[in-house]
């Protein structure tokens, strides 16, 4: 785990010697994109799970490739797919995002 990252989400290190949990490095897609001037947060990691494929947000950078190759073994028995999430991430996230729960209740409108 030498990504640059890798020291900021500061992991205790007993956490890495459990067989029941897998930290799994992921290619950051190199880049920079922005949208009304705040970057935006660019991701392999916001996957969905179906009961048959992963859906893999990716970004048109060169490492899709790197990180669909890398999901797919973690998935056996799905298809892990990546699909184009350049204009759903403007909205902060990508699939798994936008697939979860919305409260019940009335809605607000702010104007």
């Amino acid at each position: 785990m030498a990504g640059p990252n890798w020291r900021t989400i500061g992991v205790p290190s007993g956490v890495l010697a459990t067989p029941e949990t897998w930290i799994v490095e992921l290619p950051v897609p190199t880049g920079r994109v922005e949208f009304h001037g705040e970057r935006l947060p660019l991701t392999y990691a916001n996957f969905y799970l179906t009961n048959l494929s992963v859906l893999v947000p990716v970004y048109g950078t060169r490492e899709d490739a790197a990180a669909l190759e890398i999901l797919g073994p973690l998935f056996p028995g799905r298809d892990v797919i990546g699909l184009p999430a350049r204009a759903l991430i403007t909205g902060g996230g990508a699939f798994h995002c936008v697939t979860q729960q919305q409260p019940a209740g009335r809605l607000w409108r702010t104007s």
